[in-house]
């Protein structure tokens, strides 16, 4: 396992990122991308077999990623940058005309570590699966990752994919559910339900781990870890990861007001106050 001080470090630094881009912007999500660091720290830094030095869209012999829930997209660009796939110091076009780093991710302008566009939220597990097949029509031993917002799973595309997944055994796929329970609208039991969602994964076929410790670099590591063992066993594998919306920054969580907004001056100052500058602000 990779050192777990450093990780946290580089979480902290992930945590600053996010908060700068969307604040010099005035636009963007802080909320949900604060809450998933510790997933997409640990998936990149010690789960993921990817090549940042040489990147490529088809990741032949590599471990692909796809993020459903591309409203989440700072903290993607934030660890693709510290990760090695493009400089730091393009994070400061975030959201701006012309910009590689679109406030959804886009792939028209070649960005390193994107290989869809996302954002429309339900399409993300469906990608997931295709690649996943194609992965082992090419004899692959490689695993597709995907990361989805829970309001998300009130699409039914979501489900359509659940029963696809699991009746044509797609055993190389890991999804994983950022499970916080707020979405823009308020708290996702008051917007739509979601019910036993455990149980309805498993109903649909699916092996299904729920890790409550989502903001826990070491829970995270080791829920992914499990999730690999598995994989090959004829289902597709489901992780809910309990996390905190606006994780890292007092006044962001436990509440949706932050799902969509961004701090200003005074706010972000207060928020860059409560997070540690560990490996240099971009």
């Amino acid at each position: 396992m990779a050192d777990i001080a450093q990780l946290k470090s580089v979480s902290s630094q992930v945590r600053r990122d996010i908060v700068r881009m969307v604040h010099a912007n005035s636009s963007g999500h802080p909320g949900g991308s604060l809450g998933c660091v510790e997933y997409f720290v640990a998936l990149y830094f010690e789960i993921l077999n990817h090549n940042s030095a040489d990147f490529d869209m088809d990741g032949f012999d590599e471990d692909i990623f796809f993020l459903s829930n591309g409203h989440i997209s700072p903290v993607w660009y934030s660890v693709l940058a510290h990760s090695g796939y493009f400089e730091k110091a393009e994070l400061a076009t975030f959201r701006k005309l012309n910009s590689r780093l679109q406030g959804h991710p886009a792939t028209e302008e070649g960005l390193e570590g994107i290989r869809i566009a996302s954002g429309s939220l339900g399409q993300g597990l469906s990608v997931g699966i295709g690649t996943a097949i194609t992965k082992k029509l090419n004899g692959e031993d490689s695993l597709i990752y995907t990361l989805h917002g829970d309001g998300e799973l009130q699409e039914g595309q979501i489900w359509e994919a659940a029963m696809y997944a699991a009746a044509n055994k797609v055993d190389n796929l890991i999804a994983t559910v950022d499970y916080n329970g707020r979405q823009i609208d308020g708290d996702v039991d008051d917007v739509l339900s979601l019910g036993d969602l455990e149980g309805k994964w498993k109903a649909f076929g699916w092996e299904v781990i729920t890790e409550d410790n989502g903001n826990d670099i070491e829970s995270v590591i080791n829920v992914l870890n499990k999730a690999k063992t598995l994989t090959g066993k004829g289902k597709p594998v489901m992780i809910l990861l309990r996390t905190e919306m606006g994780q890292g920054v007092d006044y962001m969580m436990g509440t949706h007001k932050w799902h969509g907004s961004a701090p200003n001056d005074e706010q972000l100052a207060n928020a860059l106050g409560q997070l540690e500058e560990t490996l240099g602000d971009y």
